[in-house]
């Protein structure tokens, strides 16, 4: 029985290694296919370009796996890392779903399968893979809602960028289009929500049968 446990852990370790090399690769090559594109056509800006949370949000989770796949079991700030760019790609996608996808005109990727890769596939890896191999020690809800600093520095910078270079990554966050009442909505609604998944990120783990390889 130990011979056999120790045969499907080492199984179930080598394939989720694979598992996070590839969507660690994944998620980056679709961002470098962005620019190669963009700058192929003479359209790319890469101050605009890196000001969208989707670009940050994927690079930093494409970075999460690969170091996930690579570290020592014992990295102790490594769910830390892990649960903030599995919040920050959840998000990405829960945003984008619901505010972006139908609005009609709208072009946030120059390539099909890039917008489904940034947008939908690799918000679903960091998900799963968080839910396969949760850490042993998960970060607690109070330890964790450091992780709404990005997000709200990204929209502070985001306010304060826009007015300059009269650009904004996305529609709810410019003023010109709902007013600055209106941003405060969309901004404290995803603020709302980001809060609510860092609770659901930081539950988890605890109500999971204990199956970490990362242990």
């Amino acid at each position: 029985m130990d011979l056999n446990y120790s045969l499907a852990m080492r199984a179930r370790t080598t394939w989720l290694i694979g598992f996070r090399l590839l969507a660690g690769l994944a998620g980056p090559a679709a961002v470098i296919t962005e620019v190669v594109v963009l700058v192929h056509r003479g359209t790319f800006d890469a101050g605009n370009f890196l000001s969208y949370f989707t670009i940050q949000s994927n690079i930093l989770g494409g970075a999460t796996l690969l170091i996930t796949a690579a570290a020592p079991s014992n990295t102790t700030w490594l769910p830390q890392l892990r649960g903030a760019a599995t919040t920050y790609l959840a998000t990405t996608g829960i945003v984008f779903a619901t505010l972006l996808a139908g609005i009609e005109n709208a072009t946030f990727t120059t390539v099909p399968w890039d917008n489904v890769m940034l947008h939908y596939v690799m918000p679903v890896v960091m998900v799963v893979d968080w839910l396969l191999d949760p850490p042993a020690s998960p970060p607690r809800l109070p330890n964790a809602l450091w992780w709404l600093a990005y997000p709200l520095a990204y929209v502070a910078y985001s306010l304060i960028r826009g007015p300059i270079v009269d650009w904004y990554p996305y529609p709810f966050l410019n003023p010109s289009s709902h007013g600055y009442l209106g941003v405060a909505i969309a901004g404290t609604g995803v603020a709302a929500m980001i809060l609510a998944l860092t609770w659901l990120i930081t539950w988890l783990p605890n109500h999971l049968p204990a199956r970490s390889v990362t242990r």
